[in-house]
């Protein structure tokens, strides 16, 4: 088996090397040095196949040389309100380092709105904080450690999950696309926490028929995971919602961080050290960038979304959305025609109504907790 992943790296690399000379300084910038690794997580994303994972990596080279995504560290989001505006309904942070050095990441997926900026901002956010922790902070993480890091754990706070998920179903798609296809393999294991009975249900079903990779990288832990998750990290690590600190008189101002306290330790916020660090880097980027090349860089920044349905290892995905646009939309109808019940009906007619809805509720929310779970695993 060693053996073999060696020849599948040996041929990989041979193919690699033919690529044109932009697409081999944007590769620099993907393996930080250490192009071995690189190759093995995309022939992992693609079954150990040279052909698949090769073709996988010349068309994410090619994605980050027509969108400059190896520039865009330099170009940050504008003015700093917007960027305040984007961690307040789209709530990702860094925690800390597990006990093998690995970074942390916590995601409420629950409580993001995704619904103050348009989606390409939240794109450009999620595409900057991907390169931030491959290109800023793996590195220093593999200085500090002298060993080498180049995954990460991520932790969801599924709180709040439910309809108004509906709404994000645009940008979700885009970012879990984006990562599927250009940033494979950077997550060794997902913790779920304070996820909804269904939600739990559903991975319970589906977990079966997953293969066994895949299954290993998903943990669904009891209420807030607090005692499972101090088994591979420090106190100071877990993130608020697995302390069970919520704080409803907290000082945040509105929008999706209401409810978490403590700004300034709440790793969703744009003042915690993270968001801090992660905006200043980009600042004096632009900077040295514009001193270098005598020019402000290009602003604003329009990222091209691989489309779903052009991609063969993502056609799931997409059948996954179609269905839950068209299932909302139909429940919408119904809500409708219950809420604003125009015309008199019986109690009978009425009970009917809601006991479709109630049918339609649980569909729904079978294929939302099924899309979470497709959607955890792409990268």
């Amino acid at each position: 088996m060693v053996a073999s992943s060696r020849v599948s790296i040996s041929r990989f690399q041979q193919q690699s090397e033919k690529v044109d000379e932009p697409l081999k300084r944007s590769f620099e910038n993907v393996n930080v040095g250490y192009p071995h690794f690189t190759v093995e997580r995309f022939l992992r994303a693609r079954d150990q196949d040279v052909v698949k994972a090769s073709k996988m990596l010349i068309t994410c080279l090619q994605w980050r040389v027509d969108n400059q995504i190896d520039s865009i560290l330099s170009r940050p989001i504008s003015p700093k309100e917007t960027y305040d505006t984007i961690r307040e309904s789209y709530l990702m942070g860094f925690c800390g380092n597990c006990k093998k050095g690995r970074p942390v990441f916590a995601v409420g997926v629950g409580k993001s709105t995704f619904d103050k900026v348009p989606v390409d901002k939240y794109v450009q956010s999620h595409i900057q904080m991907n390169e931030y922790r491959d290109r800023v902070m793996l590195p220093e993480m593999r200085m500090k450690s002298q060993q080498y890091v180049g995954t990460c754990v991520k932790i969801f706070d599924m709180t709040g999950l439910g309809f108004s998920a509906f709404t994000r179903i645009k940008v979700l798609t885009a970012i879990a696309t984006v990562d599927d296809l250009n940033y494979p393999e950077k997550t060794d294991v997902y913790y779920i926490v304070n996820a909804p009975y269904v939600f739990s249900a559903c991975w319970k079903a589906v977990k079966p028929m997953l293969q066994d990779k895949t299954r290993q990288k998903v943990q669904i832990l009891k209420d807030n995971g607090r005692d499972e998750l101090l088994e591979v990290m420090d106190p100071d690590t877990l993130p608020l919602f697995c302390r069970g600190i919520r704080g409803e008189g907290s000082s945040s101002s509105s929008g999706s961080l209401r409810g978490y306290c403590d700004l300034a330790f709440n790793c969703f916020s744009s003042s915690h050290r993270f968001h801090v660090e992660l905006y200043d880097y980009m600042l004096k980027e632009s900077a040295r960038k514009c001193h270098k090349d005598g020019e402000k860089p290009q602003c604003p920044v329009h990222i091209r979304v691989p489309s779903l349905g052009a991609q063969g290892e993502s056609a799931e995905l997409s059948e996954v959305v179609q269905v839950i646009q068209s299932v909302s939309t139909t429940l919408e109808a119904v809500q409708q025609d219950i809420l604003l019940d125009r015309n008199p009906r019986s109690s009978t007619s009425v009970a009917a109504i809601r006991g479709r809805s109630r049918q339609i509720l649980w569909s729904i929310l079978m294929i939302l907790a099924l899309y979470f779970v497709r959607g955890l695993l792409l990268d």
